[in-house]
């Protein structure tokens, strides 16, 4: 048996330090766990590190150092209610005081999902070669962002880790309910915007060419709509333009593809600066990142760190440069709330409240608030967007359909005016 120090920390957040005898580092790290203590640092004592140097065996295992495995690039599909059901299973399953690792093992052997499943391995893997929980899902930042990993780290050197976890996963859970909103109403504007070019691709590709040839037989001037949709009607028939259209398609979505940061911030301007669609794009920036910061003051991490972890879920540049921009203020002593009003992007109700929040100490308060605010502002919009959408598509999809069916009437009356 070797002895192992070990560091770990205690659910209500202290630190302590401790001796254990264990045959491997593995099982040095299980038996802290069992205790209920999550492990920070565990090694080997000195004069059993000079002991099993000399009497190394040809081919040991080499596992169980210091340094935590790297993580493996996953390929496959996670979905993100996996993600969140994992930190709320793991958050309930440490309240009732099941060691983290064992924890990680258990919701492993539940899921179903085998990308899942390795990623779960391989974290507890990492765990129990004694690194950080939180510096382990840091591997997988295309599953866990910059702040589920922040909020995690929060919670492990706090001693709350569960309740970091149970913050992270509310957050996630009101993000995919008002993702789910947003799609669930688009879903029958969509639908229906299918269903109309589909009749309207069939009118001009089916249709119109056999009323081209009753057309050509009655001779005389053809009414100016009908000439229109006979045009129309060859350019939708030309497979040089569909191959055409096609082409400067692709092209356009590589351009979007490239990251060009000029081109993006050019288009965060240009989207700002519409009437309806800026101030609707402010709102939504504004809530995600008040929220965000919200969860990891709460979480104890400083002002500085929280502005830097929280400004990459603002999407707009233009609005991401201007909350950077206040750290160079902060650091100097500023105010957050004063540093933000010089940018004149973000509205006046909300860097006043910043402002409150820093003089009275209670800058998260003020951060709920206005994350409450803009989040219900957005939500009204949502709604107003979408009960709007429906009866402008249908218009919309009348005034052509319309135009099609006069367009190809017309010449029919004139012929029985001609007759007449």
């Amino acid at each position: 048996m070797a002895t192992f120090k070990y560091r770990a920390k205690e659910k209500q957040g202290e630190t302590i330090e401790g001796v254990i005898e264990a045959a491997t580092k593995d099982e040095a790290v299980e038996k802290v766990s069992q205790l209920g203590y999550i492990p920070v640092r565990i090694e080997q004592t000195t004069a059993e590190k000079k002991k099993e140097s000399t009497d190394t065996v040809p081919g040991a295992s080499a596992k169980g150092g210091s340094k935590p495995m790297p993580g493996v690039a996953l390929k496959g599909r996670v979905s993100g209610k996996e993600i969140t059901a994992f930190g709320r299973q793991l958050a309930s399953l440490i309240r009732s005081g099941v060691p983290i690792l064992r924890a990680i093992g258990i919701i492993s052997e539940q899921s179903e999902n085998p990308v899942f499943k390795r990623m779960l391995l391989q974290i507890y893997d990492d765990v129990k070669n004694g690194a950080p929980f939180s510096q382990s899902l840091g591997k997988y930042p295309s599953f866990f962002p910059p702040l589920y990993v922040a909020l995690v780290a929060a919670g492990e050197f706090s001693g709350n880790l569960d309740q970091s976890l149970l913050r992270v996963t509310e957050y996630r859970q009101k993000q995919e309910e008002i993702l789910s909103r947003v799609r669930s109403s688009l879903i029958y504007p969509a639908l229906m915007a299918l269903t109309g070019a589909g009749t309207i691709i069939f009118m001009l590709a089916f249709v119109m060419p056999r009323l081209l040839g009753i057309f050509s037989r009655l001779g005389g001037e053809l009414p100016l709509p009908t000439k229109i949709l006979i045009q129309i009607s060859q350019w939708a028939r030309d497979p040089w333009i569909w191959g055409i259209a096609v082409v400067v398609s692709l092209l356009v979505i590589m351009q979007f593809r490239k990251k060009n940061t000029q081109k993006s911030l050019a288009l965060s301007r240009f989207i700002l600066g519409l009437p309806v669609l800026g101030a609707f794009t402010l709102k939504i920036q504004i809530a995600r990142f008040t929220r965000t910061m919200e969860l990891l003051i709460k979480s104890g991490i400083p002002v500085i760190n929280t502005i830097q972890t929280a400004a990459p879920v603002v999407s707009s540049l233009v609005l991401r440069d201007e909350l950077l921009k206040c750290l160079k203020d902060i650091k100097e002593g500023g105010s957050f709330g004063k540093s933000l009003k010089k940018s004149k992007r973000f509205p006046n109700f909300m860097t006043n409240l910043l402002s409150v929040g820093e003089e009275s100490g209670r800058l998260d308060e003020a951060l709920g608030e206005i994350a409450n605010f803009y989040e219900r502002e957005s939500d009204e919009a949502v709604r107003i967007f979408t009960s709007l959408l429906e009866p402008l598509m249908i218009l919309g999809m009348g005034l052509v359909v319309g135009f099609i069916v006069i367009a190809m009437l017309l010449p029919m009356f004139e012929i029985n005016m001609m007759v007449k």
